[in-house]
């Protein structure tokens, strides 16, 4: 069983080493967002509450996604083990996590973050830039075009950065998943289930780190 909570700022590299983690284990990867939509899709009782506030515009409050959470866990699909990723967010909601996984019986055994410094991912996000007039799509740093200015494709010198690529939106966005995690993680190191990667080297250097924690697991 392979029961675990997948942290890491945005661009740190969590989507792909989640992907990587379900291959190896095939085990379930339990997104909040794509929980709320399967919910709402299948029309159960706390689906249709989630849903009467995202209508609604407003936040789910943390009671209602801790049933969806509950519930999503109860499911045979995680009975091998899960990855939760995006929930918790809070330490509120962690503590919400631990009654949850006692209920279900899968108790939490590892929480993993993907560390890497905040610079260098404000370079790796807003590093995209794309060609206004064939749409092709480069980065500054990992995948720049081969003559300076020049589209690759079309021979284009005409370019644009989408306002969530611009480097204040990013840095921003960074600035409050820190402030965010560091709570969490501080809960997590307190209770002996942290362990910290450093994702700044290749996916594959990464997932080793990772796999070997998770072979410990029973």
């Amino acid at each position: 069983m392979k029961n675990i909570i997948l942290m890491g700022l945005p661009g740190a590299g969590k989507g792909t080493q989640a992907e990587m983690i379900v291959d190896n284990y095939q085990i379930a990867h339990i997104s909040t967002g794509d929980m709320f939509r399967e919910a709402m899709a299948e029309g159960t009782q706390v689906g249709l509450e989630a849903k009467s506030f995202i209508d609604a515009g407003n936040l789910v409050p943390d009671e209602v996604t801790a049933k969806l959470v509950e519930e999503r866990l109860s499911k045979a699909d995680t009975n091998d083990g899960y990855i939760l990723d995006g929930f918790p967010r809070t330490t509120v909601q962690a503590e919400m996590l631990e009654s949850i996984t006692a209920n279900v019986n899968k108790p939490l055994q590892k929480v993993i973050n993907i560390e890497v410094d905040p610079k260098l991912l404000v370079e790796r996000l807003s590093g995209r830039f794309i060609c206004r007039d064939c749409g092709a799509t480069y980065h500054k740093i990992f995948n720049p075009t081969k003559v300076e200015n020049t589209c690759d494709r079309c021979g284009s010198h005409n370019f644009y950065q989408r306002e969530d690529d611009k480097p204040e939106v990013v840095k921003k966005r960074i600035e409050v998943n820190l402030e965010m995690n560091t709570p969490l993680i501080d809960f997590y190191r307190e209770k002996g289930l942290l362990i910290s990667v450093d994702g700044t080297r290749s996916r594959d250097e990464v997932f080793a780190d990772i796999n070997e924690a998770l072979s410990s697991l029973n």
